[in-house]
């Protein structure tokens, strides 16, 4: 009689394809944790940024039109988070273009992993950062006395918004890079990204703007995200609200991975 031996259970392709995707999320945030230098802009420019507005705008909330706050580092809270989300995710896009430069990605697209692993990976490091970005930024105006109101589903609204925020802009970064090869490139684009948040209501809002701004403000997607995250702070937790911005920001999302997927199809195309 012959005996044979068990043979291990084939490995799902599913699972194949996952792995090389977690092993370069990993490697992207890792890569950011060991560049300090990259994370801490991120990070200390939004609380500098909400420390002076306050310092300077608390009468403003008095003004007709403005939300009943308790001082206006509450209603900066969610502008804090949108503005180091911005700042972080567009590294993703630096970090691809760097790869591209060194010739790793020359490298990934010749191994056998499969090649949207090269953009998914990326975008799953931008979106862990996110989301570690604003637990931190929560955490720190928590202590100086900001009040989220939602509780924990408002916490949970904000980490969710950020993450998919972060992956949205890591994702137009992202094509930009696979489109471009140059960092500089990234880098240079980033002042597009930032101006759009001061045609919103990031800063003040939209009730108390006229014209033209409040009707750019309206329609800025932007605004819908931060609106989202600020309820949550100053109004407690809104299911519609919190579904709105997530809604909204899910499809940028989206619309981004998309853009990033043609490109990287594109450039492994070559010309």
């Amino acid at each position: 009689m012959t005996v044979t031996a068990p043979t291990a259970p084939a490995t799902p392709a599913v699972s194949r394809s996952i792995a090389p995707a977690l092993a370069l999320a990993r490697r992207s945030v890792i890569g950011l944790i060991r560049q300090p230098q990259v994370i801490f802009p991120s990070v200390f420019f939004p609380l500098l940024f909400t420390a002076l507005n306050t310092a300077s705008f608390n009468r403003a909330i008095a003004l007709p039109g403005f939300p009943k706050v308790d001082s206006f580092l509450d209603f900066a809270v969610a502008t804090a988070v949108l503005q180091g989300v911005l700042f972080g995710a567009t590294n993703g896009g630096t970090e691809m273009a760097t790869d591209i430069q060194g010739g790793f990605f020359d490298r990934l697209v010749s191994s056998p992993v499969p090649r949207w692993t090269i953009v998914v990976g990326r975008l799953m490091g931008a979106a862990v950062l996110g989301a570690a970005q604003a637990a931190v930024f929560l955490a720190v105006l928590t202590a100086f006395g900001a009040e989220v109101k939602g509780g924990p589903l408002g916490v949970l609204t904000i980490l969710l918004v950020a993450t998919l925020f972060a992956l949205a802009i890591g994702g137009f970064s992202v094509a930009l890079a696979l489109r471009t090869g140059s960092a500089e490139a990234v880098q240079g684009f980033f002042p597009v990204f930032f101006i759009s948040l001061f045609v919103s209501s990031a800063f003040f809002p939209k009730e108390t703007m006229t014209g033209w701004f409040r009707t750019a403000a309206t329609v800025n997607p932007l605004s819908w995200m931060v609106e989202a995250m600020r309820t949550q702070v100053i109004s407690g937790f809104d299911a519609g609200e919190a579904a709105r911005g997530l809604a909204v920001c899910g499809t940028v999302a989206v619309v981004s991975v998309f853009v990033a997927g043609r490109a990287l199809q594109r450039r492994v195309a070559g010309p």
